[in-house]
């Protein structure tokens, strides 16, 4: 039996390296980063899109109003020349002012209704009053309408110097509601240079309020003149209220007897006037 030398068997060690940690799995959801992107695209084509979509022309157009002094020719002939642009690009706040410059237009509303229809509703003025012989005025006191085709006979003419249509507006509408109440009616009313306020009624008589204290003397035509002058009114020529209390009464030719110098007795004249140079010049 051959001997075998005593080796010793050197065991055959297999190095491993290091395990390094495990990196996680990335994954990418191109729909979350690219949405933002293409949301941002859409916006910013969105006019483009829109333009294409709703910039058609206007296909109809309808007109509400009263129609009693605007018509619908006017309205359209008005506006025609702004609707070339087409129904999304329309300037609305141009429209309405086009609308609102016309004579009789107080004020315009303007609408877009899908697809291609233009809405205009217009509210026309009410004349309340004449305004000298130029124009007429609305309940606010604003001259809308001058030297109309109508002449407007039928309403009251206020006089005043330029500037001042609001305040004599305002006053012949105070007058107007009690004068109503009183079974009266006012022709004219007038503000001269000085301040000096007078009215005219329909019958004829003129009423002399003067420059000071306004509503005091108008208070006092009503509840003192106008009730004791009622059934002897047609005689009358005027009614001064510019006293301090009380006020005097000019009478017609065919007046009472004891009427002396056209002028009321002491009696309606409690006091001296307190325009004194306005009563003196009548």
């Amino acid at each position: 039996m051959r001997n075998r030398p005593n080796r010793r068997r050197k065991a055959k060690r297999k190095l491993h390296a290091p395990k390094l940690p495990r990196m996680p799995r990335i994954r990418i959801r191109w729909s979350v980063l690219l949405g933002p992107v293409l949301a941002c695209s859409a916006v910013a084509a969105a006019p483009n899109v829109l333009d294409d979509v709703l910039d058609r022309p206007v296909g109809r157009l309808v007109i509400e109003s009263t129609f009693q002094r605007v018509t619908p020719i006017q309205v359209e002939a008005t506006i025609a020349p702004a609707l070339d642009g087409g129904f999304w690009s329309l300037d609305l706040d141009e429209l309405r002012a086009r609308l609102e410059a016309l004579a009789w237009v107080d004020s315009a509303e303007l609408r877009r209704a899908w697809p291609d229809t233009l809405i205009v509703r217009l509210t026309e003025h009410r004349a309340a009053a004449r305004w000298r012989d130029e124009g007429l005025l609305n309940a606010r006191g604003e001259l809308f309408a001058e030297r109309p085709e109508h002449g407007f006979p039928e309403l009251p003419r206020l006089f005043g110097p330029d500037g001042t249509e609001r305040e004599v507006a305002r006053v012949y509408l105070e007058l107007r509601e009690r004068l109503i109440d009183a079974h009266l009616t006012i022709d004219t009313l007038y503000l001269d240079d000085r301040g000096s306020w007078r009215l005219v009624l329909a019958t004829g008589q003129e009423v002399r309020f003067g420059r000071h204290d306004l509503e005091e003397r108008i208070d006092r035509f009503f509840d003192v003149a106008a009730p004791a002058l009622a059934s002897e009114l047609h005689r009358v020529r005027y009614v001064d209220l510019r006293y301090t209390n009380g006020f005097a009464v000019g009478w017609r030719d065919d007046g009472p007897d004891d009427a002396g110098s056209n002028d009321a007795g002491s009696e309606l004249a409690a006091h001296e006037p307190a325009d004194e140079e306005s009563a003196r010049r009548g």
